[in-house]
C-alpha cells in the first residue's frame, strides 16, 4: 500500500502546474522575430542555470511546438562567437562553458569555479580510463590490467565524484560487481557519448597505452559501450 500524498508535495505538483499554464509558450501576440529572440533568451537562461546539460525535451517544455530547439541553439552560439564562453553539446544536452583560451586566465584569477571535471591522482585517472573503455569491468580485471590491486578505496574515490556507477554482475564464479562510468563522467570530459573516447590506436601512437597492458582482460569484457 502506498504512502498518502503529503500535503508539500501536492502544493509542489500544484506548483508546477501553474507554473506551465501561466507560461505563454507560443507567444503568438508577438511578431516574429521578437517570438524567436524570447524564445532564445528562455533558452539560454534554462542552460545558464542548469546545474547539469540540458536536453532537448526540457528546452521544449519553453519555447512554442513547432519551434525548432537545434536552429535556436544555433543562433545562440552564433550570437556568443565572440564572447569567452559558449554554449557545447554535451552528454545529450547542452551547457554553458568557458572558452578554453580563457582557461589560464581563470586558473590564474584563482576564483571558485564550478569546473565538472574532479581533481584526479594519475593512477585514478588511469584506472578511470580502463573501465571507460572496457566497462562492465570488475576490480579483479582491473588489477590484472595493472599487474597491481586496485582498492577499493580508489574505486570509492571514483564513485564519490560521481564518474563511476555499479554495472551488472559478472557472469564469472562469484558473480563480481562490475563498474560502468556515468553520464556525469561524459559532462566532466566535454563527450557525448563513449563512442568520443579516443580512438585505442591513437593513444597507443601516442604513447599512452600499451596494448599489451590490456591483454589480461577478459575477452568479453573488451568492448566500448555507448550510453
Amino acid at each position: 500500500m502506498s504512502e498518502p500524498e503529503t500535503a508539500s508535495a501536492r502544493r509542489g505538483r500544484r506548483s508546477t502546474s501553474e507554473d506551465e499554464v501561466l507560461l505563454d509558450r507560443e507567444l503568438v501576440d508577438l511578431p516574429p522575430e521578437l517570438r524567436w529572440r524570447e524564445w532564445m533568451l528562455r533558452v539560454e537562461a534554462v542552460i545558464f542555470a542548469a546545474a547539469e546539460p540540458v536536453g532537448r525535451e526540457t528546452l521544449a517544455r519553453v519555447v512554442g511546438k513547432d519551434c525548432s530547439v537545434d536552429l535556436l541553439i544555433d543562433d545562440l552560439q552564433e550570437e556568443l562567437r565572440s564572447r569567452p564562453y559558449e554554449i557545447v553539446s554535451v552528454a545529450g544536452g547542452w551547457q554553458h562553458r568557458s572558452r578554453s583560451a580563457y582557461a589560464s586566465a581563470i586558473r590564474a584569477s584563482q576564483a571558485s569555479t564550478r569546473s565538472a571535471a574532479p581533481a584526479l591522482s594519475d593512477f585514478e585517472a588511469m584506472v578511470l580510463m580502463a573501465i571507460a573503455y572496457f566497462q562492465p569491468i570488475t576490480r579483479s580485471d582491473l588489477s590484472k590490467i595493472f599487474g597491481k590491486e586496485v582498492s577499493r578505496d580508489t574505486v570509492a574515490s571514483l564513485r564519490n565524484a560521481n564518474l563511476l556507477a555499479s554495472g551488472p554482475r559478472s557472469p564469472t564464479p562469484g558473480a563480481p560487481y562490475t563498474y560502468v562510468t556515468t553520464k556525469h563522467f561524459l559532462t566532466a570530459f566535454g563527450m557525448q557519448t563513449l563512442r568520443d573516447l579516443p580512438d585505442m590506436e591513437a593513444l597507443e601512437d601516442a604513447g599512452l597505452v600499451s596494448r599489451e597492458s590490456f591483454q589480461s582482460v577478459s575477452p568479453g569484457m573488451i568492448q566500448v559501450n555507448d550510453e
